[in-house]
C-alpha cells in the first residue's frame, strides 16, 4: 500500500499542477516540509494549502479483475471512506486522523488493473511514460477540510468497527465509513470527480 501512496502522491501533484496551482511541493515524508501528516503543499491565489492524501483501491467494478490476486489495486467497490485511527497498534500512536495538521484530506479512490510490479516500474519513469502508460481504469477525487472532518470522526468513530491494516511492517487500525453519513452530515465537502484523465 506504501507503493500505492507514492503513486497518489504523484497523481494529486500532476492533477495540481494541470488546474493552474503553483509551487506544488511532496513532503516525502519529512514533517518540516509541511508538518505532521502532509504529503504536499501548493500555492493557490497566493495562500499555500497543506494536503494529506489517501488513496482508496476499494472502487472497482469488474468482478473478473477484483478475484485476481495479481491486481492489488484493483479491489471491489466499497462505497466507503477508510479513515486511520491508530497507526500503529502495538506502540498506540495515533492515526492520521488524529495527528495531521493538514488543510484538507485528498481522498483518492482509484482503481488500477495493473500488477503491483508494472506499477512500480512505472514510478521510475518520467511523467510522460508514467501518466500515458498507468492503467487507471477509474478514479474519483473527494476534497474534505480536515479539521472538520476530524471533528466528526472524534464524534462519531466509535460507531464504526475497527478494521486492522498492515502497512510497513506495523498493523494499523482503520474504521471505514459509508461515504453516505460523511457526504450527508458535513459542508464543505468537494468532489472534483475524475482527475487522472485531466492531467496534460
Amino acid at each position: 500500500m506504501l507503493l500505492l501512496q507514492d503513486v497518489a502522491i504523484r497523481i494529486i501533484e500532476g492533477y495540481l499542477r494541470s488546474t493552474g496551482h503553483s509551487d506544488v511541493r511532496p513532503s516525502n515524508g519529512r514533517d518540516a516540509l509541511g508538518g505532521r501528516g502532509v504529503d504536499l503543499t501548493y500555492v493557490n491565489q497566493g495562500a499555500t494549502r497543506s494536503v494529506k492524501v489517501k488513496p482508496d483501491p476499494y472502487f472497482g467494478l469488474d468482478r473478473m479483475k477484483v478475484a485476481d490476486r495479481e491486481l492489488a489495486f484493483y479491489r471491489a467497490d466499497a462505497s466507503a471512506f477508510a479513515f486511520e485511527a491508530v497507526a500503529n497498534a502495538a506502540t498506540r500512536e495515533p492515526g492520521w486522523m488524529f495527528e495531521s495538521v493538514a488543510d484538507d484530506l485528498y481522498y483518492y479512490f482509484v482503481a488500477i488493473p495493473q500488477p503491483e510490479d508494472e506499477v512500480r516500474a512505472l514510478m521510475n519513469e518520467p511523467d510522460e511514460v508514467f501518466f500515458s502508460e498507468l492503467a487507471v481504469e477509474r478514479d474519483e477525487l473527494v476534497i474534505l477540510p480536515m479539521r472538520q472532518t476530524r471533528e466528526w470522526f472524534e464524534l462519531h468513530f466509535e460507531d464504526y468497527t475497527p478494521r486492522p491494516v498492515m502497512l510497513g511492517g506495523a498493523s494499523a487500525w482503520y474504521r471505514l465509513v459509508p461515504r453516505t453519513d460523511i457526504e450527508r452530515s458535513m459542508p464543505g465537502i468537494v468532489h472534483a470527480g475524475s482527475v487522472f484523465g485531466r492531467i496534460g
